[in-house]
């Protein structure tokens, strides 16, 4: 089997687990220091809303990191691009601890993930093949600006989140410190900045992800 033929199993792979098998963290959830207090109806309602956010945060994220790996394989066998795809592999294996935390968490509030999941991860995995196609620079800016981006959300659910939902808020904050590094190493990496046009374009599509998949 070629590496071409072999990346592209991986990523299909890679996909259809994401979108539909149960998924294992490797670390335990984490856990609040105060003891929890029961939850309100609305409450829960919006506590929810925020963690199906978060859950489609890191569908896209699985996607993302899965397509760009995909497409650092795909460039060659030089030892840059397989750096950049081993690096890109296992920071999506530390999301699937966030994917797995968020929809456990979903679960003992009685909500649902987002109905609208495929399309979350079709759209993440075709800019992730677009801006790693552009080489391992823009590939790990993308990586950067994502993470901020995603930090920046994850900040604004502590804000949101019910003050005393401290098992959704240990979640989240565990994450946000998380996608912190994620975009540290990247830029340790070589990434390069994105233009702010680019910037704001990924901000847009973020908005809208993130106001549908609060209600859908």
């Amino acid at each position: 089997m070629t590496p071409f033929i072999d990346a592209t199993l991986i990523a299909a792979d890679s996909a259809l687990r994401t979108l539909f098998a149960s998924h294992r963290a490797s670390r335990p959830t984490p856990q609040a220091t105060e003891a929890p207090a029961p939850l309100s109806e609305a409450d829960k309602k919006l506590a929810g809303a925020l963690m199906r956010v978060n859950h489609v945060g890191e569908i896209c994220a699985q996607a993302l990191y899965t397509s760009q790996a995909l497409a650092a394989r795909w460039s060659g066998s030089s030892a840059q691009n397989q750096a950049l795809a081993h690096h890109l592999e296992r920071a999506g294996q530390e999301e699937t601890d966030h994917l797995a935390w968020c929809k456990a968490r979903l679960d003992q509030l009685g909500d649902r993930p987002s109905l609208l999941n495929p399309l979350w991860y079709a759209g993440a995995f075709g800019l992730g093949l677009l801006a790693g196609r552009m080489g391992p620079g823009v590939s790990l800016g993308f990586v950067v600006e994502t993470e901020r981006q995603v930090e920046a959300h994850l900040d604004s659910h502590l804000g949101r989140l019910p003050a005393h939902d401290t098992a959704s808020r240990a979640i989240v904050t565990q994450m946000k410190e998380d996608e912190a590094r994620h975009a540290k190493e990247a830029l340790n990496q070589g990434a390069a900045p994105l233009p702010a046009p680019v910037q704001s374009l990924m901000k847009a599509a973020a908005k809208v992800m993130t106001t549908v998949a609060h209600r859908v």
